[in-house]
């Protein structure tokens, strides 16, 4: 495979989906959406050349086709998760800001790419007696496409917090990809992932070490040269980050699927 598969990054946050899956040289992010203003300008610092859209709800396939964005092959997503984790407000899927699940359903039914990786708390499986769940299942569904899911923490690529997350990879009915987010591919996937080595020098826009975020005390951390502010807006920024390696390990998985079946 020659040509990358082209990305749209929802709900981008700082770019830890798009970081881990450019890392493996398949994949190339071609449109953003993220609200927040302190995320916008980091997305904006690294890839300057990419859209960034801002309501998720105002987006649509045909705005992506009429700016020129005519081909997206994955769908990435890590939706608000303040509604269903276990210290929120449990209101449910389809409440609050975790009801904007409803709106990667929606893209997903206009869009129709090959793949959709989508991150949460683990809690989105166990929440209202597995119901949140079911209704991610069904909604998937509902718009032609299967799924398979596992919990990977931030341990399990090497990092010093544990911070379990479910991941789901979803595709259109029918094309069974042999088990790409369990199992021993995903194992041999991320012990053989490389050490995360984050770009240029004296970066601050990602979340490698929670500990290394925290050294500097409980304070705003001090500012750096590079003219983007560090303190409680990085923290944020970095604690709603998903960790880039996960992304990577599926990723490669991913591409290992399309050489498969080539």
């Amino acid at each position: 495979m020659t040509e990358k598969l082209k990305v749209l990054d929802l709900f981008s946050g700082i770019g830890g989906f798009s970081l881990g899956l450019e890392r493996t040289g398949g994949f190339e992010t071609v449109a953003f959406c993220e609200i927040e203003p302190f995320p916008r300008r980091v997305l904006a610092k690294h890839w300057p050349e990419v859209p960034c859209y801002e309501d998720v709800r105002e987006l649509t396939g045909a705005r992506l086709a009429a700016d020129g964005i005519a081909r997206i092959d994955v769908l990435t997503g890590g939706f608000p998760c303040q509604d269903i984790s276990s210290s929120g407000k449990q209101g449910g899927i389809s409440a609050g800001r975790s009801g904007l699940w409803s709106e990667i359903v929606r893209l997903l039914g206009e869009i129709r790419p090959d793949f959709a990786i989508i991150e949460n708390v683990t809690n989105l499986l166990a929440g209202n007696g597995g119901g949140w769940f079911a209704t991610v299942l069904s909604d998937l569904a509902s718009v032609g496409f299967d799924a398979e899911w596992h919990c990977i923490g931030a341990a399990n690529v090497g990092l010093a917090h544990g911070r379990d997350r479910v991941w789901i990879l979803a595709y259109p009915n029918g094309e069974r990809r042999g088990g790409l987010v369990e199992g021993e591919q995903i194992r041999s996937a991320y012990l053989n992932c490389q050490s995360y080595q984050p770009w240029g020098p004296d970066p601050i826009w990602v979340l490698p070490n929670v500990e290394r975020i925290f050294a500097n005390g409980d304070g705003p951390i001090e500012r750096n040269d590079n003219g983007i502010s560090e303190g409680l807006d990085r923290l944020k920024g970095c604690g709603n980050a998903v960790v880039p390696q996960i992304p990577e390990l599926i990723g490669h998985a991913i591409l290992a699927s399309m050489r498969d079946a080539a």
